[in-house]
């Protein structure tokens, strides 16, 4: 009897390791182990995020089809295309004879449900924080085979991350600047604090100018000025909108009276580390952080 308590503590933190695990992820299979023993042999991608994280875990000669829009690795062009993010194509996933299809939240309702009554084992990925963004890469490794890679990849990047916040611990509210993200410019689009980007501009030093609010919206002109940016970061490489937002953001004649736009701290910031929830997110903390503490990190 005098073992019991140890044996209980085992078990609470191995239920809390296999949360953590699947807290963003589902495997809508039903958990089955799916290809060879070491895992997975033909992997089909629908998100980039999903892509880039299944390269970094050295998963590139099991991948056997990607989106239009998986761009990063530049290997990943080479992989077969199996459609657009939000439509891919069922019947060109199915031709590629693929093990394992790893899904976001956006096909959730309607492609995941096509693909398992085809009998195609399925895992959903959906992060949405940094947290998550690491339980994700834990799950992913978990059900490719590749559980170490997983743990070095989650260790190196919050060891990035957290020589970032450790430099910047010290700087007082007061220093860290009022920070303006531009999503697109026609019509006006920005972010709150419940994202993955407000996340990252917070432990980049920065104060999201629309904190206040939630999730991705449309706001207006009078609003920023109301709230005088000290920082702009306009959105590049996203999609198709090339840096669009940028150039917006540099010429609208209405954005002249800003702290932002009279000290010359204008940005372009590629979208896709700091957007999408995967491995890249800690070089996507660093290039903020170097934009918004210049003096601290170097331009």
């Amino acid at each position: 009897m005098k073992q019991s308590g140890p044996k209980i503590l085992i078990w609470v933190i191995l239920a809390g390791v296999f949360l953590s695990l699947m807290a963003c992820g589902e495997d809508s299979s039903g958990g089955e182990e799916g290809g060879a023993a070491d895992g997975p042999q033909r992997i089909v991608s629908l998100a980039p995020s999903n892509t880039e994280t299944l390269f970094a875990l050295g998963l590139a000669d099991r991948i056997v089809g990607v989106t239009t829009y998986c761009d990063y690795p530049p290997e990943a062009s080479a992989k077969a295309k199996i459609g657009g993010f939000s439509t891919p194509d069922i019947e060109k996933i199915l031709s590629l004879d693929p093990d394992l299809v790893v899904a976001a939240d956006i096909h959730r309702n309607t492609v995941v449900p096509e693909l398992e009554r085809r009998g195609l084992r399925v895992v959903l990925i959906s992060p949405a924080t940094v947290e998550e963004v690491m339980a994700s890469i834990l799950e992913l490794g978990e059900v490719t085979g590749k559980r170490e890679e997983a743990l070095r990849l989650t260790s190196e990047i919050r060891t990035r991350i957290g020589a970032i916040t450790d430099q910047l611990a010290s700087v007082p509210e007061a220093s860290k600047p009022r920070v303006f993200y531009i999503t697109w410019h026609d019509p006006l689009w920005t972010l709150g604090s419940n994202t993955l980007t407000g996340e990252l501009i917070a432990l980049a030093g920065g104060k999201n100018l629309f904190a206040d609010a939630q999730g991705n919206f449309q706001t207006d002109l009078e609003a920023v000025l109301d709230r005088n940016p000290e920082v702009i970061l306009a959105s590049s490489g996203h999609g198709s909108a090339g840096d669009s937002p940028y150039s917006w953001a540099l010429s609208e004649r209405k954005l002249e009276g800003t702290d932002a736009r009279k000290s010359g701290r204008v940005y372009e910031v590629d979208a896709n580390l700091v957007t999408r929830p995967g491995p890249r997110i800690a070089e996507g903390v660093e290039t903020l952080a170097r934009l918004l503490h210049p003096d601290s990190f170097g331009e």
